[in-house]
Formats: structure tokens, C-alpha cells, sequence
């Protein structure tokens, strides 16, 4: 029986969860491979001992030394951020070994770098555990999708943004109290910067849309918005709407344009979207021939993202044990045929807005501020006036019709200058039905 050697590079979360995955699911994949797949060797600078099921796994602090052993033939570098992993990645590549990774920050910012130095090698690189955690959306991106013209892109690919969004609409927490909890839970790094201003959705939807689009895109390419700034009153209100706030991945196929931006959006409360709560991920497609597709399940984790890692090491396996390296091109285009577009930019864009100003409670206000938005030819659908006071200021919610960006940022700029404007507007897009 022919045996294929992983050599694992961080034995955190994930690589913990991909050395379950292989052990437990072993004589599985030898029936579905003919092959035994095994786990050579770890490399991790934080563990001094494998727990007792991994006795036997030769450990080492040193990755490089995975790198230089001939005997393995798949690197998986599961240790996150830019460096050292890129420059492993890159020595892994130059040894021809093949390579999976979970680190979608690496590929966002320097996958032009690892893909093509991987087409020049010869060798595999898989991804599949960098977005979604175990739902395999790469793969039906990449193959399931292939005779599709992808027209839009659409999802909530950041599972503690989800879990605080959720924990905020459900039990009516401000955002630091639940950002608390979900740190303690597990759900949420020391440092949340990442999730909750919006960036590793950002670096997720980079690498989705260079799949789909044939199109080089990195994460600085993306308008980024976070979800540190809504407060509960925005949840309800968003309740009143008929909407529920979700963090969202967006991009639309213009043809010699694409739309990429990651913000807080009201998606009707009929949306599948709308529906996604806690940790889950939901990741929605529209291709010109089959048409919508959601994919859901859990977008973090240990198991789930070590089952998607697997899934990548199986498939290198088999194309080695075929001979058919390089079948299916690492970004789905071949590598002559990927063209670079132009983003579209934000002030461009059209939807409908929700805007909280807070206000003097004085005649004239809504006046004035109407007055503004006419100006920019921004049209009001709705308005509501929380409470009444005979001294301070009250919030004053608008929804409008569908408006230019631009047209929305000069009047919000100009109301901002009103002296009844006692605090910063909130804004929230309004996710309009396709």
C-alpha cells in the first residue's frame, strides 16, 4: 500500500484538530484512497510533548527540519500570520514538497508570491481551511462551479463577529459585555481587532473573489467596516425594520468591474442570511447558469477546520498517487488567463441607508435635516423619533430609499455640522434584494 507523509508545521487549534481528523478517520480513508496517510512529523515551538495518542510522531521545535526530510511529501503549515509562515511556505515550495494552508491572512496578502512559485515547482497548494472553516467552499468554488460566470458573492464568513451580532439581537447585551463573554468562551481572541473590525471577513472575501473572478485581489483592495460601533438600540431598531444586523461579505460581478466590501448590513429578516446566528458561517453564491447556492456550517474550530485541512491533504495524496499534480489550477484559472479589473469604488455604489442621528429635541430639526438629504437628492422612506425630552437629545432614525454613496457621505458630513447634532450618525447599508 502506498503511504503519502504530512509533515504538520503548529500544533495549535487547528493542527490539534487535523491530527484528530487523520487518526480517527484512518482506516476510512484508506478505503476511500488505497493509500495510508500518514502523519510524520510536528513541528511547534510551544509544545514539548504530544498527548499520548501521537507517542509516536517524531516532534521538533524546528520546522525547516520537516522541510529538509525527503521522506515527507505534503508540508502543512498551520501556524498563522505573515511570517515565519510565508517563509516556510516558500522553503517547503523550493524543496517540492506540496503545501496545505489554513492561513488566509498569508494567502490575501501573498498568495501572487506562493501560487506562483508553486506552478513553477510543480507542486500543489491547498487552502481549503482558509475560509469557512469546514465548509468546503473553495472546493465548489474551484470545481463545482467551474462552468459558471460567478455574478456575486455574498456571506458572513466571521464566526465571532456572528456569536456577538447574535448574543446582541437575542438577549439585547451591548457589544463590550457580549466581546467579554465571547473572549472567555473561547470564541474571541485577546485581541479581537481582526473579527470585529471586519478584516479577516476582508481577507476571506480576497481570496473567494481572485477564485471566482480570475482577478488578483488582496485584502487592501476591500472597503473594511467593523461592528465595534452598534449599540442595541440599533439592533432594535433594526428589529422595527423587519431587518436583523449581520456582518457582511460583498461582492458583485459588474464585468469589467467588481464590487468588494466587508460592513454592518440590515438583511431583511426573510433572508437566508438573516437566519445565520451564533458561531455558524453562510456563504451565498449566484452563478449565471445554476443559479443561487448557500453553503453553511461551522466556520471555526478545531475538528471542523482540521476536516477541511484533511480534505486538502487527501486530494494532494490522490494527484500524486495519478500522477495529475497540477489538474485543477491552485485558483481555479490558469495562471496566463488571470486579469486584473478594476475595484469599484464605494462612492459609487447605490442602496438604501439607516442612519441614527442624535438630536436636540427642538422644532425644526427633522426640517432641516430632511432639507439636507433633499439637497443630495437622498429620498426618506421612513423616520422614527425615540422619545421625548424637555431637556437633551433623543435619537432620530431614517431609512431612506436606495441613494449614491457619495450623495450619502457630503449629507451626512453636512448634518454632522448642525449644532443640534449632538453625537457622531450611525449608518447602516440596508442589504436590497438581488
Amino acid at each position: 500500500m502506498k503511504e503519502i507523509k504530512v509533515g504538520l508545521i503548529g500544533f495549535g487549534t487547528v493542527g490539534q484538530g487535523l491530527a484528530d481528523v487523520l487518526f480517527s478517520q484512518r482506516e476510512r480513508l484508506v478505503r476511500r484512497t488505497g493509500m495510508s496517510i500518514k502523519l510524520a512529523g510536528i513541528a511547534d515551538h510551544g509544545t514539548l510533548e504530544l498527548p499520548e495518542r501521537f507517542k509516536d510522531i517524531p516532534l521538533t521545535q524546528d520546522g525547516m527540519q520537516l522541510i529538509n526530510d525527503p521522506d515527507i511529501d505534503i508540508i502543512v503549515e498551520l501556524i498563522g500570520g505573515i511570517e515565519p509562515a510565508k517563509t516556510l511556505v516558500m522553503q517547503a515550495i523550493a524543496a517540492g514538497k506540496h503545501v496545505v494552508t489554513a492561513n488566509k491572512a498569508l494567502l490575501s496578502q501573498e498568495g501572487s508570491d506562493i501560487f506562483a512559485a508553486a506552478a513553477r515547482q510543480g507542486v500543489e497548494v491547498g487552502f481549503e481551511a482558509s475560509v469557512g472553516g469546514g465548509i468546503p467552499v473553495i472546493k465548489v468554488l474551484k470545481e463545482g462551479l467551474v462552468a459558471n460566470k460567478i455574478l456575486s458573492i455574498m456571506g458572513i464568513m466571521n464566526g465571532t463577529a456572528n456569536y456577538i451580532l447574535t448574543r446582541m439581537t437575542d438577549e439585547g447585551i451591548a457589544f463590550d459585555e457580549v466581546l467579554k463573554d465571547a473572549q472567555q468562551l473561547g470564541f474571541a481572541e485577546a485581541d479581537p481587532t481582526y473579527d470585529i473590525e471586519g478584516i479577516d471577513t476582508a481577507h476571506k472575501l480576497a481570496i473567494l473573489m481572485t477564485i471566482a473572478y480570475g482577478t488578483p485581489i488582496t485584502h487592501k483592495d476591500i472597503a473594511t467596516e467593523g461592528i465595534s460601533q452598534i449599540e442595541p438600540m440599533d439592533i432594535e431598531l433594526a428589529r422595527e425594520f423587519g431587518c436583523r444586523i449581520k456582518l457582511l461579505a460583498i461582492s458583485r460581478n459588474h464585468g469589467d468591474h467588481v464590487e468588494a466590501r466587508v460592513h454592518p448590513t440590515m438583511v431583511p429578516q426573510d433572508h437566508l442570511l438573516a437566519s445565520i446566528n451564533g458561531a455558524f458561517n453562510a456563504i451565498h453564491f449566484c452563478g449565471d447558469t445554476v443559479g443561487n447556492i448557500l453553503m453553511y456550517g461551522l466556520g471555526a474550530g478545531s475538528i471542523p477546520t482540521g476536516s477541511a485541512v484533511a480534505a486538502d491533504v487527501v486530494d494532494i495524496a490522490r494527484n500524486i498517487n495519478c500522477g495529475s499534480i497540477g489538474r485543477v489550477p491552485a485558483l481555479s484559472y490558469l495562471p496566463d488567463q488571470m486579469q486584473a479589473r478594476r475595484i469599484t469604488p464605494m462612492d459609487e455604489l447605490y442602496g438604501p441607508y439607516y442612519f441614527r442621528c442624535t438630536v436636540l429635541d427642538q422644532p425644526g430639526v427633522l426640517a432641516k435635516i430632511s432639507g439636507i438629504l433633499s439637497k443630495y437628492d437622498i429620498s426618506i422612506e421612513s423616520v422614527i423619533q425615540k422619545g421625548r425630552k424637555k431637556v437633551g437629545a433623543v435619537p432620530l432614525v431614517i431609512v431612506t430609499h436606495s441613494a449614491r454613496e457619495s450623495a450619502v457621505s457630503a449629507a451626512l458630513a453636512e448634518i454632522s455640522g448642525l449644532d443640534s447634532v449632538t453625537a457622531p450618525i450611525v449608518k447602516i447599508r440596508i442589504l436590497e434584494a438581488e
